[in-house]
């Protein structure tokens, strides 16, 4: 059976009208932050002695999960603003989306490992190098990307095997699996069971474990005798637990909690958060508020003066 359906249009936002400009160059300034500071936070680990460390490795690939989603997204919704809405081929409409996919799968599952690797460092320190080592680091995140790419795999092959058919135009700024299934004209069941499985897999029980970590680790720091000793625990995790509390909040609403009721613009407005601004604000939270990343960082620049200055 052929599909009838192409093309699809992704109307985007479609009543800016005098924001269009503004809110172009600001997404414009975002999206060069967001690539500019998750390379750098690659370029500095791979540089810097000071940063070969379990926890840096894996906010390195983090910063590569951030890359794919916002190279996935960002540019179709800058061309989208800028011109009142876009056209994508049916295949690459699931392309994008299966990106999307595994890359938030990947995301959810790194988020899980580094609050499993806070965990060690603050309640377990003396058993933290022998666990916390090179092939558990190496073998979680082959794990993971060999997750993502399974869970990208099967939403390519699945949503191509369906029959599209009717209207082919998408209320949204990116190819969701919820407007994407609603074009088909095939039993969806699979591709629903599917979602509901990988739901529970990837974003409840990685929660679950975030949040049993984190009350291990409150349970810990609260047992610490001096305020200074709190505190500087606390620092350690903090961070992570600022992008687990916006990444998770803004999934956990959108995909796990029931649909009806939810406004197209709400459901948009938070896909921003997971798509455009968490990108973002990871670079800004785990480099600018750490000292080691500081310190990489200035190194870097003096290398790079001296360098210029030889030449």
């Amino acid at each position: 059976m052929t599909n009838n359906i192409t093309f699809i249009i992704l109307l985007g936002f479609p009543n800016l009208q005098n924001l269009k400009f503004p809110f172009f160059s600001l997404l414009l300034l975002v999206y060069c932050g967001t690539v500019s500071g998750n390379i750098l936070i690659m370029v500095l680990y791979s540089m810097s002695k000071t940063l070969q460390s379990p926890m840096y490795f894996f906010i390195t690939q983090l910063s590569l999960c951030d890359l794919l989603v916002t190279t996935d997204i960002v540019p179709v919704l800058l061309h989208n603003i800028l011109y009142g809405g876009s056209t994508i081929s049916l295949i690459g409409c699931i392309i994008e989306f299966s990106t999307f996919a595994s890359s938030d799968t990947s995301e959810c599952l790194l988020l899980s490992v580094m609050s499993y690797d806070r965990y060690l460092a603050i309640c377990n320190p003396l058993r933290y190098h022998s666990i916390m080592n090179h092939m558990f680091c190496m073998t979680s995140v082959m794990v993971i990307w060999l997750f993502g790419f399974v869970v990208m795999l099967f939403y390519i092959v699945t949503l191509q095997n369906l029959h599209f058919c009717g209207t082919h135009v998408i209320d949204h700024f990116f190819c969701d699996i919820e407007p994407i299934m609603k074009l088909s004209c095939s039993n969806t069941s699979i591709v629903h069971t599917w979602n509901l499985l990988m739901g529970s897999l990837v974003t409840v029980v990685p929660f679950i474990v975030i949040v049993m970590s984190y009350v291990s680790i409150a349970i810990a720091i609260l047992r610490i005798p001096t305020n200074t000793g709190r505190s500087k625990a606390f620092s350690t995790c903090s961070s992570h637990l600022i992008v687990v509390t916006i990444f998770y909040g803004t999934l956990i609403i959108v995909y796990i909690l029931p649909s009806n009721g939810k406004s197209l613009i709400l459901n948009k407005v938070l896909a921003l958060m997971y798509t455009v601004l968490i990108p973002l604000l990871n670079p800004i939270i785990y480099s600018m508020k750490n000292k080691d990343f500081k310190e990489a960082s200035r190194r870097l620049r003096c290398k790079s003066f001296n360098r210029a200055e030889d030449t």
